[in-house]
């Protein structure tokens, strides 16, 4: 069982509050089990997409927990990460989209292993 979307994300946002890390829900989804999508802009033109890892990226004695996955490996523009959440919108009219802004890059995600 894991923690509700709407649950997660807001303590997603606040531990990015306390790292003083800008954050805002800029698409809300489903609030039981939507998928959430986080984008990272660098503040510089350039940003990063953080998706939902495969199920075969989870570990087994840690259910609840989300794990995310790096879409690209560097940064990329951030109009194509815009297009790329439009192709998710339409797939998947639930999903959450959570924007953080931070120069330094950091995100706090729990990543998926190799």
């Amino acid at each position: 069982m894991r923690l509700k979307s709407s649950i997660w994300v807001a303590a997603y946002l606040r531990r990015c509050q306390s790292e003083g890390v800008f954050g805002a829900v800029r698409r809300r989804g489903a609030e039981e089990a939507g998928a959430v999508f986080v984008k990272l802009a660098l503040l510089d033109g350039n940003a990063l997409l953080y998706t939902p890892a495969p199920q075969t990226a989870y570990d087994d004695s840690r259910p609840i927990e989300r794990v995310f996955a790096a879409s690209t490996p560097s940064p990329v523009a951030e109009q194509t990460i815009e297009e790329r959440l439009t192709r998710e919108i339409r797939f998947d009219p639930d999903v959450w989209i959570v924007e953080i802004e931070d120069k330094k890059g950091r995100h706090f995600l729990d990543l998926a292993k190799g």
